[in-house]
């Protein structure tokens, strides 16, 4: 689905089909939840929007209560489910970078999935500089690259929580993804070394030569509540318990293929070499 109009159809398609599966008329099933009989039909065709109580209802009068929690999850968040970059980054990155601070703050467990960068967490100012001012480019959005990279930067103090726990995976691809240059990745792989066996922190790294097990853009994970996906054009937050247990089930699946420990320094190190830099610090 790509836009509101889309979400809300979707909504009331599966409304419609619990209520099929009940073997309930439109009339009938306006009559036990005391609505005009028109309502029905306007919710499932997405011409109203469907209030929480409407949602209960439905999963009531059709037993369907199991269904409820995913239900309204959907409802609470059609209209901002996917955001538009344009929307997002409207004023700049700083405000952006402000939402992933509180979220990263207000979870106990983060998981991390990126196929070709380095996660926001474990970026030198360096990378995140040179990132950030290509996402500013390609955007054409203003240009407040201090202001977001010191934002970043402070965002990285959540890894030193007590109450916090991270495991982030990495395709190997993102080792040698150059994001501004060669001194800038050798300043990033050797902090990727330095992360490794960091407390509450696992970093897995994915050989280049996995079988593709699971195939799929980035995405973070927040706890069990909510996953955050970064598109091309938009973000996608998802809230669904169901969608947020397909993240869950991949991210077990890429966690298994990954190696940590000596391993993923010797990863590291490999990718240090083809940058001309000394494979045996860290």
């Amino acid at each position: 689905m790509t836009d509101v109009h889309d979400a809300r159809e979707a909504l009331g398609a599966r409304l419609r089909e619990i209520r099929r599966t009940a073997g309930l008329t439109n009339r009938r099933l306006a009559h036990l939840a005391g609505w005009h009989e028109s309502k029905v039909s306007k919710i499932e065709f997405a011409r109203i929007r469907p209030s929480d109580d409407d949602v209960r209802a439905y999963c009531r009068h059709c037993a369907a209560e199991d269904q409820l929690p995913d239900l309204l999850a959907t409802a609470h968040t059609i209209e901002t489910a996917y955001l538009e970059w344009q929307k997002v980054l409207g004023t700049g990155l700083r405000r952006r970078q402000q939402k992933s601070l509180k979220l990263e703050a207000a979870a106990t467990h983060i998981r991390d999935f990126q196929p070709q960068i380095i996660p926001g967490l474990l970026q030198t100012a360096e990378y995140a500089e040179a990132k950030l001012r290509r996402g500013i480019e390609f955007h054409r959005i203003p240009g407040d690259i201090d202001e977001a990279v010191a934002k970043r930067m402070e965002r990285q103090q959540v890894l030193y929580k007590r109450d916090h726990r991270f495991h982030f995976l990495i395709a190997e691809q993102a080792l040698y993804t150059t994001v501004g240059g060669d001194a800038v990745m050798v300043g990033q792989l050797d902090r990727l070394s330095s992360i490794l066996g960091m407390p509450r922190v696992t970093l897995g790294l994915i050989p280049s030569t996995a079988e593709a097990l699971v195939v799929s853009t980035n995405f973070a994970m927040f706890d069990n509540r909510l996953v955050m996906v970064e598109g091309t054009a938009a973000e996608l937050t998802i809230t669904q318990p169901r969608e947020i247990d397909v993240y869950g089930r991949a991210f077990d699946t890429l966690s298994e293929q990954s190696v940590t420990g000596a391993a993923a320094r010797g990863l590291i190190q490999a990718a240090l070499r083809t940058r001309g830099a000394d494979a045996g610090r860290g």
